[in-house]
């Protein structure tokens, strides 16, 4: 099964990879505690006291998500992905982590893409149905890491479409060779996944124009076949709002933690 939106079935897990998702606050401070220096006789206590705070806030690791039918090779490197579509800011700051070190992975490709505001998808637009290919590039593309592992995407709020809530789409490659047309090839890709957005947000959100004129039954996190109730492990943003109304925005922040062996 793909990410058909005429398809209400459970689209099935790639396992793959797994990969850890956490919140960045929580994974810079495992990142500086570990550098940190300590004395032969406090490594014992230390390792035992940061134990749980590391089984339950960082060190979950989860399974990659599906790719979905709408991927597109080779989209533009570029930090600003939105080509101008209609829709509530939504300024990404996704921070990649090795998920053995926690250390931040520098010059790795974040790659996102997911629908408009109405459900469509740039390269399937087709009235809801995603079924006529085109030559769109709209909210799709990706950055580099900078040596502290974040990378930095405008785009929009996503829309939805039926059997499926509100999601982005995002990939993690290394060792990508960036092209004269402002494009990437090569590279190894370490990640594929997805990431959710906080219901009560969403809900406020379908109320604003464009997601206003959206008249698909909207499937809610709860209802979805993938998303699995998981928070931050699961791929589910921390929304900081931009202003006081949903129109207005939001940041979403989350520390992708992915295997580099």
């Amino acid at each position: 099964m793909t990410d058909n939106p005429l398809n209400n079935s459970a689209e099935p897990r790639v396992g793959r990879r797994t990969v850890l998702i956490a919140t960045g606050a929580t994974a810079a401070a495992l990142a500086v505690a570990a550098a940190a220096p300590t004395s032969p006789t406090a490594d014992a206590a230390s390792a035992a006291d940061a134990a749980p705070v590391a089984a339950a806030a960082v060190c979950t690791l989860t399974k990659e998500m599906t790719e979905g039918p709408y991927y597109l090779d080779g989209q533009y490197v570029r930090a600003d992905v939105t080509e101008g579509k209609a829709g509530a800011p939504l300024k990404l700051v996704l921070t990649v982590v090795d998920d053995d070190t926690c250390v931040p992975l520098s010059n790795a490709l974040v790659e996102i893409w997911h629908c408009d505001a109405l459900g469509e998808y740039s390269g399937f637009v087709g009235g809801n149905g995603h079924s006529e290919p085109d030559d769109g590039t709209f909210l799709r593309g990706g950055v580099l890491t900078g040596t502290d592992g974040v990378a930095k995407i405008t785009t929009i709020y996503p829309g939805w479409y039926r059997g499926r809530c509100v999601h982005i789409h995002l990939k993690v490659h290394t060792g990508v060779t960036l092209t004269s047309d402002g494009s990437f090839t090569g590279g190894r890709e370490l990640h594929t996944g997805q990431l959710f957005c906080n219901e009560t947000i969403t809900a406020a959100m379908a109320k604003v124009s464009p997601y206003s004129t959206n008249t698909v039954t909207r499937t809610t996190l709860a209802q979805d076949s993938i998303y699995d109730d998981g928070g931050a492990a699961s791929g589910l943003l921390t929304l900081t709002a931009l202003g006081s109304s949903a129109s207005a925005g939001y940041t979403g922040t989350l520390t992708v933690g992915v295997e580099t062996s």
